[in-house]
């Protein structure tokens, strides 16, 4: 499993395997992702590596020092630190080299000041967790937003098909108890969809099986 990457959402598709099933692919865009630190255990308590990705018009004066220091000449639209743990560490190791760190993947070395490529994390048949922002819904009711079923249809009721039901608690303990389930903001929440298979890795982008959240051009 390997997610130290960042992308942005690109088109949906689909394509067909080998025994010609239709499957849903989508395309993760990964133009202009740089490395700007590399932080390992020994020094900083952690592994990590910062990357950024986007460009923007102009960034806040902190990110100025970050970039200036990695001798990175670019505005990025954003930037993110991705933790290296678990599985991902048994592929990636991080040593000092000429007075600062260094992360390596197989022969490859990662370090800061350089434009990365997905080829180098990813390989066809990895798996790996996309988080995203899904699409934001605005102000909806129960029927939508938890899947209730509403009312009867019949005996006389005419506006009560869609409303949520008695929500109270009665006399005892005389209040809604929170966490029920109401009509409210559905959407733009943070979700992570797991064990997406890779089905296609290029210098620019990386096309995996299935449906990822949000609008295209969303940060994953």
């Amino acid at each position: 499993m390997q997610s130290a990457f960042l992308a942005t959402k690109g088109l949906t598709s689909q394509r067909f395997d080998d025994k010609l099933k239709r499957i849903p692919v989508t395309s993760l865009l990964t133009q202009d992702v740089c490395l700007v630190e590399v932080k390992s255990k020994e020094k900083n308590g952690y592994n990590a590596l910062k990357l950024t990705i986007g460009k923007a018009k102009r960034i806040d004066k902190p990110t100025q020092g970050q970039l200036k220091k990695a001798n990175l000449q670019i505005t990025p639209k954003s930037v993110k630190e991705v933790r290296i743990k678990g599985e991902e560490l048994d592929r990636m190791s991080f040593v000092e080299e000429d007075g600062k760190m260094v992360a390596k993947i197989g022969e490859a070395k990662l370090s800061a000041g350089q434009t990365l490529s997905p080829t180098v994390m990813f390989k066809v048949g990895d798996f790996v967790d996309v988080t995203g922002e899904s699409k934001g819904k605005g102000f909806q009711g129960g029927v939508k937003r938890h899947g209730f079923h509403g009312g009867p249809k019949t005996h006389g009721q005419s506006d009560r098909w869609r409303a949520p039901g008695s929500v109270g608690a009665t006399t005892t303990p005389g209040r809604t108890f929170k966490g029920q389930r109401m009509a409210g903001r559905m959407g733009s929440d943070r979700v992570t969809v797991a064990h997406l298979q890779v089905i296609e890795v290029a210098d620019d982008k990386i096309i995996v099986k299935g449906l990822i959240p949000g609008h295209p051009g969303e940060l994953l």
